[in-house]
This record gives structure tokens, sequence and C-alpha cells, in this order.
């Protein structure tokens, strides 16, 4: 994984999500300054920082870093405190992977309003 920050991304992943450099910077945990100084090409993160921005501004790592052009995320991480429900959801899924097909067929049916 290359830890080289395609700034443009950045900014453009930011504005996507309507959200400001501040706001931004408290999703991301980190100051404005220090925020400011990635999107300005200043400062260049680490890979744990990238790993952050992306899950942050719903995007994937590959997708900062210029390897993917694929603006989707590649993972989702759910976390117990912020998606109890979800979170337990998955967990269940994954305890039973007999079900999956049949899990999967429900949520495309219901996705697609059938």
């Amino acid at each position: 994984m290359c830890n080289t920050l395609v700034i443009d991304r950045l900014i453009e992943c930011r504005k996507r999500m309507n959200i400001s450099k501040l706001e931004a910077a408290n999703r991301m945990d980190m100051s404005q300054p220090a925020y400011l100084r990635y999107e300005a090409g200043q400062r260049t993160p680490s890979i744990h920082v990238i790993r952050t921005m992306a899950d942050v501004l719903n995007t994937s790592e590959e997708y900062l870093t210029g390897i993917s052009d694929d603006i989707n995320p590649t993972t989702y991480i759910v976390r117990k405190d912020d998606e109890p429900e979800l979170f337990e959801l998955v967990m269940e899924y994954n305890k039973y992977s007999e079900t999956k097909d049949k899990l999967n067929g429900y949520f495309k049916q219901i996705k697609h309003g059938k």
C-alpha cells in the first residue's frame, strides 16, 4: 500500500460529504491545523491516518492514494458503540454461514422492493 495521499481526492471526498475542514478534522480526531497541513500537502500522513481519512470520508485508502479510481469504500467498519443494532446483526450474520445465502436473498428482495 502506497501512503502518498492524493490531495485533490482528499478535498473532493470532504466536499462530497459537504463538511468543513474543521468538521473533517473533528471526525478524524485530529486538530484542525494538522488536517489543514494534509490538505495543503505540507504533511505526509501515515497509512494509519490515511485509513482513518478513508473511513471518515466514506471512501477507500486505495482511492485516496491513487491506487484505484473507484471512490467507493472497500471496507465498512461497524463500531458497537456507534451502531449497536447493526453491529449485532453483523456478528450474528457471521456466525451462521449456512444462512448467509438466504439472508443475502432476503436483503436483495427488500432492497428492490419485491
